[in-house]
């Protein structure tokens, strides 16, 4: 009997910390581990197309030209984990463990069907894709066979992914920083023997990076399994006997899924147009905005981390119907974002040709990569609200809405400006199409984000989401220490408008009626 209890004493139920522990600790606490994680990834990402850029600036055009296919992958993966993450955390925030594993099992299960259908399209997608943009035989041979190779064994990225997303809606982000982080060391140690064919192992190019890609994705797949089989988890993610999907959770999650899927694949479009649009001009240019891509990914992976830590948080309060953790949450992940983005933005402005050099750029490519890196990190701070807009959205089940401003920034507005600029004034001022689309999203959307909290709390005051940081996470504290009036909220809440309970049930019930 005692055994049973240490047993139990020892299996932390991390989710309660996201209706109890500071908010402060809380967050840096979720996000740290996914930031430190999407770090090393970015690094994985310049470390890459450095070595790629070696072989010759064709080779760094190829894989530009490639990425975005790899994306769509990413996306599928990304994406259904995010509707997953939203819809696990606020069964736990409502107390039903039950459906939330069988949530997860069922996120398995799409994770294997992803992981077969890539398998089976790869390698005929990536024989057409590279064909579209380029009639030069020896870019389109290293695109293909890079592509080819990256979509058919994509398996350990797709699984990989979505069983991280399932753990970070449980609170753990500790498993998913380390499987990422033994995926992409593994990825750069292996990069520069396979491409140059160092310690006897023969030189294989363009192809060498794509097989360290793979090997990377599958050692995170095996580190994250490793995991799951020893230790206990708070919900059970491996299929059980009596496992049957339901409609139900399947509509769940597909709901923030759907749209988040064509969320992180608009990255994707955006990056093809972007490509098409560049390749008018020199195949130079393409590689710029390929360098740019991949060192973007820096101020951008932490924002990423907040929004990976911050979203479970907010899901969980909204489920449990704490305001103020939910609004000192948002608010703190905010504030971060836009210090991180004043940062990147300073660096971007200051030295892009030391950035470039790092790609072996020639004149002509400095020359270019000059004004673009300084004209395209102006979109930058922008962006930090948009980012954080999007975790708001879909931690609540608002799914659409975060997909409708990705839309309105990446797609709608950017690829428009760009082309038009570029056609008025050349690829010197093409750039600026950008920042100006980053920054119209960004004032877009933010009586709309204000509409979704009042919406989602009925009684909530408009100032409370933009007021001072400080004060709403002293509120929070108190609500914490202060049981009986955080339960006197709640209740309160609930009782003000019978909406908010069936909306945690069916998530974008109402979303398709709001005019933007």
């Amino acid at each position: 009997m005692e055994g049973k209890s240490a047993q139990a004493a020892a299996t932390v139920n991390t989710s309660d910390k996201m209706g109890n522990m500071s908010i402060p600790k809380l967050l840096f606490g979720m996000s740290l581990p996914a930031m430190f994680s999407m770090l090393v990834q970015a690094l994985y990402n310049i470390v890459d197309s450095v070595f790629v850029a070696r072989i010759s600036q064709d080779a760094l055009t190829a894989l530009t030209l490639a990425f975005p296919m790899q994306m769509v992958v990413t996306a599928f993966a990304i994406g259904t984990g995010v509707g997953i993450n939203s819809l696990v955390a606020r069964k736990l925030g409502e107390g039903d463990k039950e459906t939330a594993s069988q949530v997860a099992q069922l996120g398995l299960m799409l994770a294997l069907i992803f992981a077969v259908f890539f398998a089976g399209i790869g390698y005929v997608t990536a024989k057409y894709y590279i064909a579209l943009f380029t009639s030069d035989a020896n870019i389109y041979e290293m695109g293909f066979q890079y592509l080819a190779i990256v979509m058919t064994f994509s398996f350990g990225q797709c699984i990989e992914v979505i069983l991280n997303k399932t753990l970070q809606a449980t609170g753990n982000m500790l498993t998913p920083m380390i499987s990422m982080l033994c995926g992409t060391v593994t990825n750069i140690v292996l990069d520069p023997i396979l491409i140059f064919g160092y310690l006897g192992a023969p030189a294989m190019g363009i192809r060498g990076a794509a097989i360290a890609t793979v090997i990377g994705q599958i050692v995170a797949l095996v580190v994250t399994l490793v995991v799951l089989i020893f230790r206990k988890q708070e919900i059970h993610i491996f299929f059980r006997k009596g496992f049957r999907p339901t409609k139900e959770n399947f509509i769940g999650i597909m709901k923030v899924g759907v749209p988040s899927i064509i969320l992180n694949a608009i990255g994707s479009i955006t990056t093809t147009v972007m490509n098409a649009i560049l390749i008018v001009y020199s195949n130079t240019a393409v590689a710029v905005y390929g360098a740019f891509y991949k060192l973007q990914s820096f101020a951008f992976m932490p924002i990423f981390g907040l929004n990976q830590g911050s979203m479970p948080i907010m899901g969980y309060n909204y489920g449990a119907h704490n305001r103020k953790r939910f609004v000192a949450a948002f608010k703190l992940a905010l504030a971060v974002a836009v210090l991180i983005m004043c940062f990147a933005t300073a660096l971007f402005m200051a030295i892009p040709n030391l950035f470039l050099m790092l790609f072996n750029a020639d004149a002509n490519m400095m020359s270019i990569g000059e004004r673009a890196f300084r004209m395209l990190s102006l979109g930058f701070i922008p962006a930090a609200f948009s980012v954080i807009y999007t975790a708001m959205f879909t931690s609540v089940g608002f799914g659409t809405r975060s997909m409708l401003l990705m839309l309105l920034r990446q797609l709608i507005l950017c690829v428009p400006f760009i082309y038009l600029l570029g056609r008025l004034f050349g690829l010197d001022y093409l750039w600026l199409g950008y920042g100006a689309a980053e920054l119209i999203s960004a004032i877009a959307f933010t009586p709309v984000a204000v509409y979704t909290y009042r919406k989602i709390f009925p009684g909530a005051k408009t100032s409370e989401l933009f007021g001072r940081v400080r004060e709403s996470i002293e509120e929070a504290d108190e609500a914490v220490v202060n049981p009986a009036e955080s339960g006197a909220v709640a209740a309160e809440e609930n009782n003000v408008n019978s909406e908010s309970a069936p909306y945690a049930e069916n998530g974008e019930k109402e979303d398709n009626n709001v005019t933007l």
